[in-house]
């Protein structure tokens, strides 16, 4: 039997809600009382650091973030500074692995997957996002060595500015937390039509001269975010494996 995924679509959140909501729905998805499941949504603008995050990779200074309205948190999945914003597609898969595998690190307190695992987790993401996007036109692929989903670079080379690098733009970032109970945290970061400027702002993933790019800037008029939605659950359930149940709703926090 399929097993179910509960997918919550929740429109417009603020990142510390949705930080926040993650918490009280893994800690249910942990205990038994909820299915797996999957939170989509927008957040206001918004930069996060990741557990490898140095702030030299913020480049904007007190008062320019506040100009522009940017909130930035330090938080505890894996990667550098991204950038969250209307017009992005998030997802926050909230699933069980398993704790057999799990280890404790001494040294920094945390609890780890076994490599193999985690990084296979990673690279599903990675898979569901690349058959979403192949169903809205968009050919994406992975890079070795490097995490988040890559379509070739439509400019030319000149744009790049590490002439050394593969001709890709990334279109997705990934940055996951699995916690001692075994249930993932965070997630994707899927570009639609975000406002590109704001990537100014930072060296995304503190990776020098791999451009950034979205939906809006491949297709000219991109798909309505409803419809790559629909797709990327569409993806999720295929490569993950499950039987989904859709709710549109705004969390109470």
């Amino acid at each position: 039997m399929t097993e179910l995924c509960e997918v919550r679509h929740l429109g417009l959140v603020e990142y510390q809600a949705a930080w926040e909501l993650q918490d009280t729905l893994a800690a249910e998805v942990a205990d038994g009382g909820r299915p797996p499941t999957l939170l989509l949504l927008e957040h206001p603008h918004t930069y996060t650091f990741g557990r490898r995050g140095h702030l030299e990779n913020l480049l904007w200074d007190e008062a320019e973030l506040a100009r522009r309205g940017v909130t930035t948190h330090w938080v505890d999945r894996g990667g550098d500074v991204t950038y969250h914003g209307p017009g992005q597609l998030v997802g926050y898969p909230l699933l069980p692995l398993g704790v057999a595998g799990l280890r404790f690190d001494s040294t920094s307190g945390s609890v780890h997957l076994p490599q193999a695992d985690y990084v296979g987790y990673v690279r599903r993401l990675e898979e569901t996002i690349i058959l979403a996007l192949a169903r809205l036109g968009v050919p994406a692929r992975q890079v070795d060595g490097m995490t988040g989903v890559w379509v070739e670079q439509v400019a030319d080379r000149s744009r790049n500015s590490n002439l050394d690098s593969p001709l890709v733009a990334k279109i997705a970032a990934i940055g996951v937390k699995v916690d001692a109970r075994g249930v993932t945290r965070h997630g994707f970061a899927l570009n639609v039509a975000p406002d590109m400027s704001f990537w100014e702002g930072i060296i995304g993933c503190g990776l020098v001269g791999y451009p950034v790019t979205c939906l809006a800037e491949l297709l000219g008029a991109p798909p309505p975010m409803t419809r790559v939605a629909d797709e990327v659950v569409r993806a999720f359930a295929q490569v993950f494996k499950y039987e989904i149940n859709e709710i549109h709703d705004i969390p109470q926090i």
